[in-house]
C-alpha cells in the first residue's frame, strides 16, 4: 500500500503538533501494537498516533527494532515480548543474555523499555511442554538482565488468560482454577521476589457475545447502568471490566498474594465482526474503547476492592491486522485503519484526552440505593485469547474455549438490570 499520502496527512501533523505543545501527562493507559499484517504504517508514522490517544506505555509481541528505534527520546514506556516459541531456548540463561543483547540493549537508555512478557497464556493452552518450559523461561530472562544489570529497571511476566480462574462473580469470590494453581503459585512466587506485574487479558466483549440477549449492554460498555453489588463485600460495580480485575486479585489474595501488582495487558472491542459475533459495531467500539480511556485519564479512577493501587491498562489494538486468521473481528479491534485515519470516533477530541478529561462509566464502594445484591453463585470465567500465540512473526489463533456467565447469574442480571 502506498503510505505518502499518509506521511504527508495534514490531520497526523495537526495531531503531532497539539501534542508537541501539550503538556505531559501521567496516564495509565497503554495500546497494544500488532503487525501482523501487510499495510501498516512505518513505526516513525505510528508515534504521533500514539501520542494522540494520550497513550504513554506501549505493548509490543516482539522486539521490533524498527519500533524501538522510532520511540528513542518518547519517554513512551515499551513492553517488549518473546513469544511462545521461544520458551525452551530461555530456560538456557546464557542464550537469554544473548537474546538481551541483540534486541534489548543497543536501544538503553533512549527507548524506554521497563518490561518483557515471556509467551502468552501458555497455562489456558493444555501443553504441557510449554506449561512447563513457562517459569523456567521467565527465571533464565531475569538471569540474564541481572547479569546485564538491568534486573531494576526491566520487569520480567507472563500475560494470562481469565480461563486461569474457576470462579470470577462475585469479584470477591475469585479463584484460581484447581487445574493450573500448581503450575501458578511457583510463577506467583517469582513475582513477589522479583516485583514484577501480574498481566491479565480481560475482554468483557466475549461475554456479551456468548449471551447478547441476557448480559446489559450498558453493563460492558462502561455507560449509564444500576449496576450490581458484591454480597460479601458490599462494593458497587457498574462495568463488567471492573469486576473481572477485582475477581483476579480475589484469587491472587486466596493463593497468598494479596499484594501482587495487576495489570490489564489486552482489553478492547472489535468494530465489525461475522455476522454470530453479536456486538461488534463502531458504535460498541466507541462506547468501549472511548469510554476507558476517558474513565483511565481521570487519576483517582481505581477498582473498588484496590482503591489504593495503580491501574493499568493496555488497549487492544493500535491497528486494525488484515493477515490475522480466525473470524472477521480478529481483524478489526484496531482504533485505527492502517491508513492512520480513526477505525470509529472515540468521542472526544485530542485536547480531551491531553487535559485528562474523565468520562465513562465508573465502580465505587457504596452499595445503596436499589442496586441488586446478587448471590454468590459461582461463573465460569470469561475466556478471552489474544490471537498472538506465536508473537514474533506468526500469526495467531483466538481459541474457542470462550465461557461465559452461568445461567444462574445472567437471569439475575436480566431481571435486575436491564
Amino acid at each position: 500500500m502506498e503510505l505518502k499520502s499518509f506521511h504527508r496527512s495534514s490531520s497526523l501533523l495537526f495531531l503531532l503538533s497539539v501534542v508537541m505543545i501539550s503538556p505531559v501527562m501521567v496516564t495509565s493507559i497503554g495500546v497494544n501494537y500488532g503487525q501482523i499484517g501487510d499495510n501498516l504504517p512505518s513505526p516513525e508514522e505510528v508515534v504521533p498516533l500514539v501520542k494522540s490517544i494520550g497513550a504513554t506505555k506501549v505493548k509490543l509481541y516482539d522486539a521490533n527494532p524498527e519500533i524501538l528505534k522510532a520511540f528513542s527520546g518518547t519517554g513512551v514506556e515499551f513492553i517488549v515480548g518473546l513469544g511462545n516459541e521461544y520458551l525452551s531456548k530461555m530456560k538456557d540463561p546464557s542464550k537469554a543474555l544473548t537474546w538481551i543483547k541483540q534486541n534489548v540493549t543497543p536501544f538503553l537508555p533512549a527507548t524506554n523499555i521497563t518490561c518483557i512478557t515471556i509467551g502468552n497464556e501458555i497455562l489456558a493452552l493444555n501443553d504441557s511442554s510449554l506449561t512447563d518450559s513457562l517459569l523456567p523461561a521467565m527465571q533464565g530472562v531475569h538471569s540474564a538482565l541481572v547479569t546485564a544489570g538491568l534486573s531494576d529497571q526491566i520487569a520480567v511476566t507472563t500475560a494470562h488468560s481469565l480461563a486461569i480462574l474457576q470462579t470470577s462473580f462475585p469479584p470477591s469470590a475469585g479463584e484460581f482454577s484447581p487445574g493450573v494453581i500448581d503450575y501458578l503459585k511457583p510463577i506467583l512466587e517469582f513475582h513477589r521476589k522479583t516485583d514484577s506485574p501480574f498481566l491479565i487479558n480481560a475482554y468483557p466483549f466475549f461475554a456479551y457475545k456468548g449471551s447478547p440477549k441476557e448480559i446489559p449492554l450498558d453493563f460492558v460498555l462502561f455507560q449509564q447502568n444500576q449496576g450490581v453489588v458484591d454480597p460479601t463485600t458490599g462494593f458497587h460495580y457498574d462495568n463488567m471490566l471492573f469486576a473481572q480485575i477485582d475477581a483476579v486479585y480475589s484469587a491472587l489474595a486466596a493463593a497468598g498474594y494479596k499484594t501482587l501488582k495487576v495489570q490489564i495487558s489486552e482489553t478492547g472491542w472489535p468494530s465489525k465482526g461475522d455476522d454470530d459475533e453479536f456486538g461488534a459495531t463502531p458504535e460498541n467500539a466507541k462506547s468501549y474503547n472511548g469510554n476507558l480511556i476517558k474513565l483511565m485519564k481521570n487519576e483517582k479512577t481505581k477498582t473498588p476492592l484496590r482503591p489504593n493501587n495503580d491501574l493499568i491498562i493496555y488497549v487492544f489494538a493500535l491497528f486494525n491486522e488484515n493477515m490475522k486468521p480466525g473470524p472477521t473481528s480478529e481483524r478489526n479491534y484496531g482504533l485505527f485503519k492502517p491508513d492512520g485515519t480513526q477505525a470509529y470516533s472515540l468521542g472526544f477530541t485530542l485536547n480531551d484526552v491531553v487535559k485528562g478529561g474523565s468520562g465513562g462509566g465508573n465502580s465505587s464502594s457504596n452499595g445503596g440505593g436499589k442496586t441488586p445484591v446478587l448471590p454468590m453463585t459461582p461463573v465460569a470465567p470469561d475466556n478471552a485469547s489474544t490471537g498472538y500465540l506465536a508473537i514474533s512473526s506468526a500469526p495467531g489463533n483466538r481459541k474457542g474455549k470462550e465461557a461465559v456467565l452461568s445461567m444462574v447469574v445472567i437471569m439475575l442480571l436480566a431481571r435486575h438490570l436491564l
